[in-house]
């Protein structure tokens, strides 16, 4: 990371490398908007400059030869998620985005598109929540593809995709369709928001995350030509990529938890004589993650692992993830106590941002499910 890539305000205060580039951004301009960020506020000039920063792009291999890292990738989102979950959401967004281009193998998506894409020049966001919920046997696959000469007409209706705006994209997958019959197969593209078939509605208003950019997607007749595919058919090319994908939210959760942690210790010294006879008590909790960090660092060196049992792993870390954040945001809650429970305070909102954490896709019931199938499947008959 270099220094001067950041708005100098910004680059005399940060310390080297890119978790302290995002630490200085987090704790400035990013921590001024979290209050409107939560209210609906899309921070569009912190995510150019968390992007700019080299934060949504870690993952992926770098111009200079150096193989990506996740590890790094997932860190960088946590110290953005410490003040802001929905900021570490998007980061994420951002992150599976130009995972998708980059692994595409399509030049259309790896040259300049994807370049544009991991400095920020442009944002993206994913729209696997239904497919992934199909692939589980949790849904019906909502976007139809019919082949035409050239390419795809692409119809149906996304109700909920993330990190958007006019001008965005985000990869999604279409059942592809032949003489109105499913072909049996699917087929995996960027969608362009402002592409002539595509129109984006507004959602109704969520409890919290409601600065995220998200958005109901209505696609008529949305032409998908080659430049656009990701993969066809999807599902090689989702079984190959799922392990990062699962595991890079992590760094949403690894976030939250740590801010719940650090507002206790906040309080310590005012509450501490009777928080003590609190359950899930900071040292305790603290512990507890750090070894939930440790075991992800070491899933983060193998992202592209295809193998059922590290992909089991996975699901657990992320599922192990959500459930301490719903329990140290709660805790963090109760050591506050009534000034936690302000409207403006940054432990109420943690609140809300853990339960999305639990039912974002895939969400903890989705998780314990695949769990399940999975282990069934490597029993021996």
């Amino acid at each position: 990371m270099n220094p001067a890539d950041l708005p100098p305000e910004l680059a005399q205060t940060t310390t080297p490398g890119l978790i302290g580039a995002v630490r200085a951004i987090a704790q400035g301009p990013l921590a001024e908007q979290a209050y409107a960020i939560d209210r609906g506020a899309y921070p569009v000039d912190v995510m150019k400059q968390l992007a700019a920063a080299g934060a949504m792009s870690a993952h992926l291999p770098q111009a200079d030869g150096t193989p990506g890292d996740y590890g790094l990738a997932i860190l960088a989102m946590a110290e953005a998620a410490k003040v802001c979950g929905a900021t570490g959401f998007m980061m994420w967004c951002q992150c599976v985005a130009g995972l998708y281009m980059q692994a595409s193998g399509n030049p259309a998506l790896t040259g300049e598109r994807l370049a544009r894409h991991v400095g920020g020049e442009t944002l993206g966001g994913t729209g696997l929540s239904n497919p992934m919920k199909s692939f589980a046997q949790i849904e019906a696959l909502l976007l139809k593809a019919t082949p035409v000469e050239g390419g795809y007409l692409v119809n149906g209706t996304l109700p909920w995709v993330s990190n958007l705006g006019p001008d965005h994209y985000f990869g999604a997958i279409a059942s592809v369709q032949v003489d109105g019959a499913c072909a049996g197969r699917e087929m995996m593209f960027m969608l362009r928001c402002d592409a002539p078939g595509v129109t984006l509605k507004a959602c109704p208003e969520f409890s919290g995350m409601e600065g995220t950019g998200t958005y109901s997607v209505h696609c008529k007749d949305l032409f998908v030509g080659s430049d656009d595919v990701v993969a066809d058919p999807a599902k090689p090319y989702i079984a190959r990529i799922r392990g990062g994908f699962v595991l890079l939210q992590c760094g949403i959760a690894a976030g939250i938890i740590q801010g719940a942690i650090d507002s206790m210790w906040a309080v310590e010294g005012q509450l501490g004589h009777v928080n003590q006879f609190l359950e899930d008590r900071p040292a305790e909790l603290q512990a507890e993650f750090d070894a939930l960090v440790a075991r992800i660092m070491k899933l983060a060196e193998t992202p592209f692992d295809t193998s059922t049992d590290y992909f089991i792993d996975v699901l657990d870390a992320r599922a192990h993830g959500a459930e301490l954040c719903l329990r140290a945001a709660n805790s963090a809650l109760m050591h506050q106590g009534a000034r936690g429970y302000l409207m403006s305070s940054e432990v109420q909102r943690r609140v809300r941002e853990a339960q999305f954490v639990a039912i974002v896709t895939p969400a903890i019931k989705h998780l314990r499910k695949e769990i399940a199938r999975l282990s069934a499947e490597e029993m021996p008959a």
